[in-house]
């Protein structure tokens, strides 16, 4: 798709998407796409994070426009946009990692202060 469709696109999600928390209408300044893909058979998928003005909670929507059907689902998040531009750049957790953490997690015994400071020390 090129980048003036895509730019269409944007901006009618933009005024389609609505808050899922208080209903507040979403406005391209708090919107920001974070990933687009788009299949040899055209169909778009797009990550879009906003942020409503009004009751100030975060949600990332998954969209998915397939011909002329639109599907959306959003997660409210905690994640800020600069979260989400961070960890779409970063790399993928390797299955090395999720061991490290088990192996980590399995002799961890809970104390979080001690932890803290051990890490902050070095």
């Amino acid at each position: 798709m090129k980048k003036l469709d895509l730019e269409k696109v944007f901006e009618i999600l933009s005024t389609a998407l609505r808050c899922p928390v208080c209903n507040f209408k979403y406005n391209l300044e708090n919107t920001k796409i974070i990933e687009t893909k788009q299949d040899q058979a055209g169909q778009l998928s797009l990550l879009i994070h906003s942020n409503c003005l009004k009751c100030k909670s975060n949600v990332v929507f998954s969209v998915t426009i397939s011909g002329p059907e639109i599907f959306s689902v959003g997660m409210v998040t905690d994640l800020t946009g600069q979260d989400t531009k961070k960890f779409a750049e970063g790399k993928p957790i390797s299955a090395k990692d999720v061991l490290n953490m088990h192996y980590f997690l399995r002799e961890f015994d809970g104390n979080f202060a001690k932890l803290l400071a051990n890490t902050t020390a070095k």
